[in-house]
């Protein structure tokens, strides 16, 4: 799977240049997964795209965090 992860960063890398990323497994409900099966959220992040990239993955999209 990791090995997956670096060959999608690299996709990534080369058509959008983030200048990070966030990379994830949310494991069981109690850990906010929603989706029953096994993914890696691979999510680019960009300088100023939030106002404080902080906590990493549990604010990327504010008007999302709660739903």
């Amino acid at each position: 799977m990791w090995k997956l992860v670096d060959e999608c960063k690299k996709i990534v890398d080369k058509k959008y240049n983030p200048d990070g990323y966030n990379i994830g497994i949310n494991c069981g409900e109690s850990a906010g997964q929603t989706i029953m099966h096994l993914h890696i959220h691979l999510i680019p992040r960009y300088i100023g795209d939030i106002e404080n990239p902080r906590g990493g993955v549990r604010g990327v999209i504010p008007k999302k965090r709660i739903y």
